[in-house]
């Protein structure tokens, strides 16, 4: 079933620090800056609460749960707002480690969406989720992916298969991969008629210039709207049920 209402979404391209607690304040204040904007789906990259550095993984704190109590303040912009906020964080969860986009509502238990595809160091780190989760934000279907997951085509098609309208990713891509993101998410929409919405690591992750580049792809697989630093940025736009409607088969 096609969402009846237009839905805002935010992908915010943030750059953390080594400091947890910072990175969960800061969290927290761009979400509530996005929901008070409109936004209803409020999406962070790939661990943007730790920083992508596997090394730090080492640290007893750098480990989150479900309901894990430092992320009260983010829990609060959520329910104030109604919005959904998917972070980035190593969580551990069912006695196993994984690198998972965690979505809280604030009103509902927080949703682990764990990295379906492993890449480089990560495996033997974490091991791999079973796929897409799909949450419901606002009348749409969003499922939820973290970075190389975006390569694999069959990971947006379960999507699309579990009802999912939008595919929403938290990203590591740097400097020298813009066409790669560009390319992957604008397929991923075209191929499953899907809205995709990508947030990237801003500033220098791994000590490399971040590829930018956080936005917003329609199911015809052009650009709505997309970073224009490589830095700090919030990327807003709504999503409009008539694309999806324009985008399906013709059916006699």
């Amino acid at each position: 079933m096609i969402p009846e209402d237009r839905l805002t979404v935010a992908a915010v391209q943030s750059v953390p620090v080594r400091d947890i607690r910072t990175n969960v304040a800061d969290a927290a204040l761009a979400a509530r800056e996005a929901a008070d904007a409109g936004a209803r789906l409020v999406l962070f990259p790939e661990l943007s609460l730790t920083g992508y550095d596997l090394s730090d993984l080492d640290r007893p704190d750098a480990w989150f749960t479900p309901g894990d109590l430092r992320l009260e303040p983010v829990r609060d912009v959520a329910a104030a707002s109604g919005a959904t906020v998917v972070v980035g964080a190593p969580v551990e969860h069912g006695g196993a480690r994984y690198i998972a986009a965690l979505a809280v509502t604030g009103t509902q238990p927080d949703v682990v969406a764990a990295k379906t595809h492993l890449h480089g160091a990560e495996v033997g780190v974490v091991v791999p989720g079973r796929g897409p989760v799909v949450v419901e934000v606002a009348g749409w279907r969003v499922a939820l992916a973290v970075c190389f997951d975006t390569a694999f085509p069959a990971h947006a098609a379960s999507a699309r298969d579990a009802g999912a309208d939008v595919y929403a990713a938290s990203v590591l891509y740097t400097e020298g991969e813009e066409r790669t993101l560009d390319v992957r998410l604008a397929a991923r929409a075209i191929d499953h008629r899907l809205y995709t919405v990508a947030a990237n690591l801003g500033g220098h992750p791994l000590g490399r210039r971040s590829a930018g580049g956080s936005g917003v792809w329609s199911p015809d697989g052009a650009s709505v709207a997309t970073a224009r630093s490589r830095d700090g940025e919030t990327v807003l736009a709504t999503l409009d049920p008539a694309r999806v409607r324009a985008s399906l088969p013709f059916a006699p």
